[in-house]
């Protein structure tokens, strides 16, 4: 079957292929100062093996790195249920996806789709409602909240539960396998994912219900993004596409106050402490300062999931206390970007030079600096190459999950960081991209693109396959 969005245009003066072409490797220019540290002077030195992203910023004195190491023992710590001899330990659910923040983002690594029989860990689905009265719109109108959630099952599928529970259901995931024609001769097959959920446990689903399914992103860098001048992201914002170049990026404003999101597929999180606060609730079940929810995300609708045991501390009122949440968060933010080994090989500059022709660049946005008053030294003043614009992006129909969050629209996405991408089968033993894992390699990637990247897109197309594999390598050594 063919893909019905990629009607394959051969018009190289179109789509500036006929420049492309003609690049020459002894005419690119070498990398840029710094290109080959990604992360600034909080770039990790490593081997560019499977522990790639588990290193703390490499500027952290020994004192911070002890911090670092306490944060990465919560990170990987398994919570169990209530009540537990263990009490530091205890807290878990009552419903939940994983045990651990560990165990969705592998070796600090992006998740794994499923394999046929598995039990779904790293890829969950998102719910939520449509408004159903003028009242319910106004609410999302003024920022209060930025989903409604699904009456009965909350805005997240969870799919396990404490002794005596039930989980609240299961995600069924198909494919169907699509063919995509290249310049060359050559094809790519894609895999268009369905979803449904089966053996709901409370009872019916809303009839009108929006499903996003999320896997779990890499950790790398979070702290050098969260660095970035607020203004320096809005600068490159464009809703109205005033320049007429085909991109609109736009900032997702959170809350009353507005606030810029960075983190999260849809931008939905302002910062790492919040983004953490919302992965503890929704995934495992833990209450925190920020987000005192002691039975995660169970509903009104599910009273058992209600009467059971919480772990909160008996002072603190909270089953991640403010010490053990401010380790966590200091952890996240300090996990290091690896050094680029090949940043200036030939072949790479190459690539990189189809990658800027292409138009890829006008949404993942090579370098920032960060401010110089971060909230951690080690992380202000640094020149970086995330290639993000931490913008939001419409992404096309074949993309799009139609789940508003906040200011983000049903197709719309915030640009991924491109750090570290290159390492994905190493860190993760398998390379599944996009929002939720339905590429299977970086090409599929990029043919997946619509919307405003349908003209790169197109472009990737009409390459030649000796520049599509310079285009890809350029990606690789990132």
């Amino acid at each position: 079957m063919k893909h019905p969005s990629f009607a394959y245009r051969f018009v190289t003066a179109t789509l500036g292929v006929a420049v492309l072409a003609g690049a020459a490797l002894a005419g690119i220019a070498g990398p840029e100062p710094g290109e080959d540290r990604p992360g600034g002077a909080a770039t990790a030195r490593v081997a560019r093996d499977a522990r790639a992203f588990t290193h703390p910023s490499a500027n952290l004195s020994l004192e911070r790195r002890m911090e670092f190491r306490l944060g990465d023992a919560i990170f990987r710590k398994l919570w169990a249920s209530s009540p537990s001899s263990t009490t530091a330990s205890d807290g878990l659910g009552p419903l939940y996806n994983a045990r651990s923040c560990q165990s969705c983002h592998l070796r600090d690594g992006r998740g794994h789709v499923p394999l046929p029989g598995e039990t779904a860990v790293s890829l969950f689905l998102r719910l939520s409602v449509p408004a159903r009265d003028a009242g319910d719109q106004a609410r999302l109108d003024r920022g209060e909240v930025p989903v409604l959630p699904e009456p009965t099952y909350g805005t997240q599928l969870q799919n396990a539960a404490v002794h005596g529970l039930d989980g609240e259901g299961r995600m069924v995931l198909t494919y169907a396998e699509e063919t995509v024609d290249l310049s060359g001769g050559e094809t790519v097959s894609l895999r268009r994912p369905t979803y449904a959920i089966a053996d709901l446990a409370y009872g019916p689903m809303a009839a009108d219900v929006m499903i996003s399914p999320r896997i779990a992103p890499p950790m790398i860098g979070l702290g050098l993004l969260e660095a970035i001048p607020e203004a320096d992201i809005l600068a490159g914002a464009d809703p109205d596409d005033a320049d007429g170049d085909g991109i609109s990026g736009r900032p997702n404003l959170l809350g009353g106050e507005r606030r810029l999101g960075r983190f999260g597929w849809k931008a939905g999180q302002p910062d790492v402490a919040a983004q953490s606060a919302h992965a503890l609730a929704g995934d495992i079940g833990l209450s925190s300062p920020s987000l005192p929810l002691s039975h995660g995300d169970c509903t009104a609708a599910q009273a058992p999931c209600l009467a059971a045991p919480a772990g909160d501390d008996p002072v603190a009122g909270v089953e991640v206390t403010a010490p053990v949440f401010d380790m966590l968060a200091f952890y996240a933010r300090h996990l290091a970007v690896p050094t680029r080994s090949r940043a200036a090989e030939a072949d790479v500059l190459a690539g990189k030079a189809r990658f800027g022709d292409a138009g890829c660049a006008a949404c993942h946005r090579p370098s920032f600096v960060t401010a110089g008053d971060a909230a951690d030294p080690e992380l202000a003043g640094q020149r970086i190459f995330p290639y993000t614009d931490l913008l939001l992006h419409d992404m096309g129909p074949d993309l799009a999950d139609n789940r508003p969050e906040a200011r983000a629209g049903g197709g719309e996405w915030r640009t991924p960081p491109l750090w570290g991408i290159g390492l994905t089968q190493e860190v993760s033993g398998r390379t599944e991209f996009l929002h939720d894992g339905r590429a299977r390699s970086l090409t599929e990637a990029i043919l997946w693109h619509g919307g405003e990247a349908a003209a790169a897109r197109d472009r990737f197309v009409a390459m030649t396959p000796e520049d599509r594999r310079l285009l890809i390598e350029f990606l690789r050594s990132l």
